[in-house]
């Protein structure tokens, strides 16, 4: 078997590679593991945040969860529908033992997944998913498991007002009010179209809303952080001062300006250090990201005597770097961002928020707040339907490899890597000149073809 853990818990097409039955045992072997680890309470029944997605899927993984969690003889606070950073907040805002949030993020509705988080509300080391796995999969292939009985089996309850506390929390943080903005937020159809609209208005900002009615079976359905078009219109016909998109489970923000224009997580990064800076709260005036960043973004940094540490691809890793050294600020070019003074993960609710604020509080279009920074043309293909596995190991691969880095010279720069979410290889060519940068992503693409296909 595969490993189950991906870069950002475990996903699959629901009722097909994840099914209830996968729930509720991850969930068992979660409550054993966390608690055997020592980061769940010896001192009280363990308690459990669980939250969800609008996915339809996420009625039956959630009802698996609960029921797997409870059966190992945790309490259960059941949140319905909030943004994985919701959930991560709640589970250390409550003192609980553990979090787990079913979404599959910005894939397509038939997509679920599972993400768990410690006590205080953080990601899982890999060590501990391991574990998970392993013990998983030996319960799964016949060893019993102790199970409580009587009074010993844990209590499930709606905890309502979780939504409420979020939200509090949003507003709390904000460094100054969005009064005399016009903000357009694109939900998603997803797990923040209750929550982001209700904190934009309490923050003072006229809200106009679209992507905000989920049937559990549109998440993500040309809308959101993922499809784009849809926000740029309204930001022109409304004449908002900004856009705010999110994804299914909000735990990221991209944003538009005026004119309708993207502004990509780089950028978002750039302009919130700069804001992080001047009032003190960028920590050894640092800022981590991956190695997807723009060239650009890095030489803006540099310009502004900003350092930037960079890490693998997935937010978890610029969280391990973020917390192993102190940082307040760091994040990826989709948009995922963490202030880890006010969040244990990627918020798309607080960044837009903390985005909208630097607008409010300048006077300044964000246009040229984005400017800071200047993006070098990058060409992305995904290229599916290939083995993986394979990409570190391939000599085809690399002697392309190599070819391009040669052509590009100092201009440019070519990364390669497998997605941790999806069965694709995705090939990032940057350049001085697009049409260079489109030829070569091409020309490795069709080399990624050959030689994983």
């Amino acid at each position: 078997m595969g490993r189950l853990f991906g870069t950002d818990g475990v996903r699959g097409v629901a009722n097909a590679d994840l099914t209830a039955e996968l729930a509720l045992g991850l969930s068992v072997a979660a409550a054993h593991v966390l608690a055997e680890a020592g980061t769940a309470s010896t001192e009280h029944r363990q308690v459990a945040v669980v939250g969800r997605d609008p996915r339809a899927s996420g009625e039956f993984l959630e009802a698996a969860v609960v029921a797997g969690l409870a059966s190992a003889g945790v309490d259960v606070l059941r949140v319905g529908v909030l943004p994985t950073p919701a959930v991560a907040y709640l589970t250390g805002a409550l003192g609980a033992d553990l979090g787990v949030m079913l979404s599959a993020s910005h894939n397509a509705m038939p997509d679920n997944g599972i993400k768990f988080f410690a006590r205080g509300g953080h990601k899982l080391a890999d060590e501990l998913e391991d574990r998970i796995e392993a013990l998983y999969e030996e319960h799964r292939t016949g060893a019993a498991w102790e199970r409580p009985t009587g009074a010993g089996v844990g209590r499930v309850r709606d905890y309502d007002e979780g939504f409420d506390q979020y939200v509090a929390h949003l507003i709390g943080v904000l460094p100054n009010r969005l009064d005399g903005l016009k903000v357009v937020l694109d939900e998603a159809h997803g797990a923040a179209a209750r929550v982001s609209p209700e904190a934009f208005a309490r923050a003072g900002a006229e809200v106009v809303t679209i992507g905000a009615d989920p049937d559990g079976l549109n998440i993500n359905d040309g809308c959101g952080s993922t499809h784009l078009g849809l926000l740029r219109a309204a930001v022109v016909e409304h004449g908002a001062h900004l856009g705010i998109a999110h994804d299914g489970d909000a735990d990221r923000c991209l944003a538009v300006d005026a004119e309708g224009r993207e502004i990509d997580g780089d950028q978002i990064l750039a302009v919130l250090a700069l804001a992080m800076r001047e009032h003190g709260g960028l920590r050894s005036e640092t800022v981590v990201a991956t190695v997807m960043s723009n060239l650009g973004f890095k030489l803006a940094l540099e310009r502004e005597g900003i350092s930037l540490v960079q890490t693998a691809v997935g937010d978890r890793y610029v969280l391990e770097e973020m917390k192993e050294h102190g940082y307040a600020l760091g994040g990826e070019q989709s948009g995922h961002v963490i202030i880890l003074d006010h969040a244990t993960t990627g918020d798309g609710t607080l960044t837009g928020l903390m985005l909208a604020a630097r607008v409010a509080e300048t006077g300044r279009p964000l246009a040229e707040l984005a400017a800071v920074m200047e993006r070098l043309p990058q060409v992305l293909v995904n290229v599916p339907d290939v083995d993986r596995s394979r990409v570190t190991t391939s000599a085809e691969l690399a002697s392309a490899v190599a070819r391009a880095e040669q052509e590009l010279g100092a201009t440019g720069r070519v990364l390669l890597r497998p997605s941790g979410t999806e069965p694709l290889v995705r090939v990032m060519v940057e350049a001085a000149d697009i049409e260079q940068a489109g030829a070569i992503a091409g020309r490795l693409a069709d080399v990624v073809k050959s030689a994983l296909g």
